[in-house]
């Protein structure tokens, strides 16, 4: 399922890349235009990645813990998406039709053809040439 927090993901990096020191959760919601609840949430997540570093406290935020150049949307597709991003209705089909019954494999494998050119192409691509575009 597609939801935003790839592309908040992307933003804080992004975000992080072009601040220097600490950055606070409240200056990248309101870059972002999101509640800081969600950009805390957002940020362990990258933390625990290793990409982020924090520093909890009054005068705390967070920086990038790679160079932005080491940073791939590949990478953050893969911490974003863990399931994969192509998947297909949970519920069975009817297993007496013939679409019903070759349908899911075939999903499957288009499915995972998709994924490959998408993560091929999202690997070509860095925080750091995103900054650059900023």
């Amino acid at each position: 399922m597609i939801n935003g927090r790839f592309a908040t993901a992307i933003h804080i990096l992004t975000l992080l890349a072009r601040e220097e020191g600490d950055v606070a959760s409240s200056y990248i919601a309101g870059s972002i235009n999101i509640n800081p609840v969600l950009v805390r949430k957002e940020i362990s997540v990258l933390r625990d990645a290793g990409f982020v570093a924090t520093q909890e406290g009054k005068n705390g935020g967070s920086r990038l813990a790679v160079r932005p150049s080491k940073i791939r949307l590949s990478d953050l597709y893969k911490i974003i998406y863990r399931e994969g991003l192509f998947t297909h209705s949970k519920n069975m089909p009817n297993q007496h039709c013939a679409v019903g019954r070759r349908i899911g494999t075939i999903m499957d494998n288009l499915n995972v053809e998709a994924e490959q050119a998408l993560l091929k192409r999202l690997h070509a691509i860095s925080i750091q040439d995103l900054l650059d575009k900023v």
